[in-house]
């Protein structure tokens, strides 16, 4: 699928939940691969800072993201449109900290968005894939989260599931591309209970909390003195409580309308990652200190196997490519220097060695006695023997030319190799091999783990004697 921006420019103005401010917003339509990145406008320079994991500042009663002296919260309901209309890159105009509140759900986003329109772009989406089934619980919170592989992106799914010891109880919300975000997702509103106002009031914190902009839920055991005060801080009657146990008056969008909001925060806070997921994810008592935590895991998860997509497979009774004696008929090295057990892959840009890890390698006798570790030079030789086959495929009579280094660069050494190690060594063509020269990507995997990588430059050239025998 392709990215999303808007088709044109569209302004939202409303008051800060948390600040009690005033503030404007412009979504302006963006470059392809931009991402989602907010502009505040009101400070000098009108300094940028992306909508990214990365910059997560603080996860109490919203999510807010700051980069050096630049502050952007709240903005967990309006990401959680973009992710919900598909909007992959917007910038975001704002002249204060903080994402108005407007009625405390998304919905006013999504109206505006949907108005504005939506472009597809030429670029393609790219969406964030574990091939495994991981769960991930937040010590912090106590949140837990499990994500499990689909085959479609279409199979996606993300779960809600809330417990309260309250009238709220426990609730379910599902989100999948049978449900619409517009009408079943977006106009679930933010909530809070009634014994948690005092705390967040003498913090300060809610400074823009109304009652049109936050479902307040009561509790039979809380006192009716507390229930005075807050509703005359809240501009409400005190009786004024349903048979649902809201505080102020209103009426539930949904029967399960807490578990949609939390549903809807969910989906906003692991937009931060920056590409929405493929996969189905099952969250228990989620919210935004478990959501980031739970981001910034899977982050860390998708890089590690993003690096390994490119691992070959290695079946050991597969029929290798070259043999120990086929490799000895294109390279010089003998023992103990010969550094490639077999290649199990080839083509015109790349090649592919297996190197079997022994306790009886000579080097083990000083690298280290009573603690064998491959030495990190010694990879890069195998890696060398490697590539050194691929370049002399080039050639006719491989066994007239010699390969020698010329440099390596940004080597990265990760891991240990000790004994019982199977090594895969990889090496990938940087560009076409020109007068003898060639670059390449080396990488060195063992089990599910990049031990070691690096840019290596080698240089074929006949042998002395083969020179002096085409002169003579």
């Amino acid at each position: 699928m392709n990215q999303q921006t808007i088709s044109q420019k569209f302004e939202l103005e409303g008051i800060g939940l948390h600040t009690g401010s005033m503030v404007k917003m412009t979504c302006i339509p963006a470059e392809a691969n931009s991402g989602i990145n907010f502009k505040r406008i009101d400070l000098e320079g009108q300094p940028q800072i992306a909508a990214a994991i990365t910059f997560v500042d603080s996860t109490f009663r919203s999510t807010c993201l700051k980069k050096q002296d630049v502050m952007v919260s709240t903005t967990e309901h309006l990401l959680s449109a973009l992710c919900g209309l598909g909007i992959d890159n917007l910038t975001i105009e704002i002249d204060g900290p903080e994402v108005p509140i407007l009625n405390g759900s998304a919905e006013p986003f999504v109206t505006a968005i949907s108005k504005a329109g939506i472009t597809t772009q030429e670029a393609t989406r790219e969406y964030l894939e574990l091939d495994e089934t991981i769960e991930f619980t937040d010590p912090t919170s106590g949140a837990h989260y499990l994500y499990l592989p689909t085959e479609t992106v279409e199979e996606s799914e993300i779960t809600s599931i809330i417990e309260y010891n309250s009238k709220v109880g426990r609730q379910v919300a599902v989100y999948n591309n049978t449900v619409s975000y517009h009408e079943e997702i977006a106009p679930s509103r933010t909530f809070v209970f009634v014994n948690e106002l005092e705390e967040l009031h003498r913090k300060g914190v809610i400074k823009g909390g109304r009652v049109d902009n936050a479902i307040v839920f009561s509790h039979k055991d809380f006192p009716q003195s507390k229930v005075k005060e807050l509703a005359a801080h809240f501009n409400v009657d005190e009786n004024i409580i349903v048979d649902n146990g809201i505080l102020n008056g209103l009426t539930l969008n949904y029967p399960n309308e807490p578990a949609r909001h939390k549903l809807l925060d969910l989906i906003g806070d692991l937009y931060l990652l920056r590409m929405p997921i493929k996969g189905k994810i099952i969250a228990k008592r989620p919210g935004h200190t478990g959501n980031v935590a739970f981001a910034k895991f899977l982050k860390t998860e998708y890089q590690k196997r993003k690096k390994l997509r490119g691992k070959p497979l290695y079946n050991p009774a597969d029929e290798p490519y070259l043999d120990i004696e086929g490799i000895k008929s294109y390279i010089p090295h003998r023992y103990p220097f010969l550094l490639v057990d077999k290649i199990i892959e080839k083509s015109d840009t790349h090649v592919v060695g297996i190197k079997n890890v022994t306790a009886n390698e000579e080097f083990f006798m000083g690298h280290f006695p009573d603690n064998p570790v491959f030495p990190g030079v010694l990879q890069m030789e195998a890696l060398a023997q490697t590539g050194g086959i691929l370049a002399l495929t080039s050639v006719e009579n491989p066994s007239d030319w010699n390969t020698y280094f010329l440099k390596m660069d940004n080597v990265k050494f990760k891991k240990l190799v000790k004994p019982g190690d199977t090594m895969i060594l990889k090496m990938e063509l940087m560009g076409p091999i020109r007068r003898g020269i060639f670059q390449m990507q080396g990488t060195v995997y063992v089990g599910n783990s990049i031990v070691s990588e690096g840019e290596l430059t080698a240089q074929i050239s006949k042998k002395a004697s083969v020179v002096a025998k085409d002169k003579a």
